[in-house]
């Protein structure tokens, strides 16, 4: 899109043509004669920056850089008398002062330098969003739930569809809305993350939408929200669960519409966003006891993703691990014995792949100069708090599977030693034998 360029100055002559010579060097220009017209442009429209006489008829140039240097560059106009008046607005917000009459070369450079210096500025501030997010770990794995998890990834992120991500907490939800971003249009752009779940009613508002002058207390000036931040891009909204009844309401008509409107303010806007959102909640059910919004559900339910467990996809659980030694090793080379292993492998992970990953930076760290992870350096695995076992089915078990699960698990955990394996179950050796190879499970 072509960049807008608004003109204040009271000189007819000197505004048509500033307007003029920026129209030719390839942007959108508009002039107003006072700031009367400047609002009502203002009103409808949002320049990339704004040229604004050091006086004009009907407002105080001063008061009117405080207000706009939060929303857009200023670059002041002024008469060679009133430089140092231009100097004191520089110091109020604006990012340039012109003398005039203005050369058309140092128009040109002032005018392609502040753009680029207001979009580097916008870049920053995603960029600094961006690294405050915290990942759970990476999206890595070979096993089918994650094959099945990748080539749903990869049919919806081509298209605009807005996409529920469901998991649990640690599983990886955000990874998955980094994938879909990346593979999609709109990879260009920085992902926008938003936590639902850590902002009050009014905050999440007016962080999502913005907010005018005025909105509300300590609104001193307008601010852009995250879904004019995340024009062209992706924004992802994590923990949707947690939302009041009134912000679902909110977000409903900004999927269906595509528009918005900032905190206290009158004017519809476009929202150029695809919106991608998770929770580690059951939204079906929430939906069916009142808890959230049905018609909401029922818009965001038309392309679901769930993130399986770690507990459900075990055999990744080396490749997770050697990933996670890399990234913590600092320069040694740390490996896992395999009783170490056997005990990541029997573990049931309940805080997911973000668990395995603080462990292993942990059982980094005790390792010291020891270049193998043992078993002792998982101190949160050893003693009782390893002994509670969660299972785990895609469906309603048979007794036959419980068994040969509650066998496997105990082998595992034992590390293969059938003898003690049998005795956890309190069940003889010769029967463990047995079990074993009526399950398939020898070596």
């Amino acid at each position: 899109m072509r960049k807008q360029i608004l003109v204040v100055d009271d000189d007819r002559v000197f505004n048509r043509l500033l307007v003029d010579q920026i129209g030719e060097m390839g942007f959108d220009a508009y002039g107003a004669l006072n700031w009367a017209e400047a609002t009502a442009f203002l009103a409808e429209s949002e320049p990339d920056l704004i040229f604004l006489d050091l006086r004009l008829p009907d407002a105080d140039t001063p008061q009117l850089v405080e207000t706009l240097a939060g929303q857009f560059p200023v670059v002041v106009l002024t008469g060679y008398g009133s430089i140092r008046n231009a100097v004191d607005l520089i110091q109020a917000g604006a990012v340039e002062y012109l003398t005039k009459p203005v050369g058309l070369d140092e128009l040109e450079l002032t005018l392609r330098r502040e753009l680029a210096n207001a979009e580097l500025r916008r870049s920053n501030a995603l960029f600094r969003r961006q690294l405050a997010s915290r990942r759970p770990g990476p999206l890595l794995g070979e096993a089918p739930a994650m094959r099945e998890l990748q080539a749903m990834i990869d049919a919806v992120a081509p298209t605009e569809a807005t996409v529920l991500i469901l998991g649990e907490s640690g599983s990886g939800k955000e990874m998955v809305a980094q994938a879909i971003h990346q593979a999609s249009a709109r990879h260009a752009g920085e992902l926008v993350v938003v936590d639902g779940g850590t902002l009050q009613e009014t905050l999440f508002e007016s962080e999502l939408f913005g907010h005018e002058r005025g909105a509300f207390t300590g609104a001193e000036r307008q601010k852009k929200g995250l879904i004019e931040e995340a024009a062209g891009s992706t924004l992802f909204l994590d923990e949707i669960g947690e939302m009041s009844a009134a912000n679902q309401a909110k977000l409903l008509r900004v999927l269906e519409t595509s528009t918005f409107r900032r905190l206290g303010g009158t004017k519809t806007l476009k929202a150029d966003v695809r919106f991608v959102v998770a929770t580690n909640r059951d939204l079906a059910e929430l939906s069916r006891n009142g808890g959230f919004r049905s018609d909401l559900y029922f818009r965001l339910a038309s392309f679901v993703i769930r993130v399986p467990p770690l507990r459900e996809r075990r055999e990744d659980i080396p490749l997770l691990a050697q990933h996670f030694l890399q990234r913590f090793a600092r320069g040694r080379q740390l490996l896992l014995t395999p009783e170490a292993l056997r005990l990541l492998q029997a573990y049931d992970w309940p805080g997911n792949v973000r668990e395995l990953r603080n462990l292993i930076e942990r059982a980094a760290i005790l390792a010291g100069r020891d270049e193998k992870i043992r078993p002792e350096h998982f101190g949160p695995l050893q003693g009782g708090s390893s002994d509670a076992v969660v299972f785990s089915f895609a469906q309603s078990p048979t007794l036959a599977e419980v068994e040969r699960e509650c066998l496997r698990t105990a082998l595992l955990r034992h590390g293969g030693n059938r003898a003690a394996a049998a005795q956890a179950l309190e069940i003889s050796e010769r029967n463990i034998y047995r079990l074993i190879k009526h399950y398939g499970l020898s070596d």
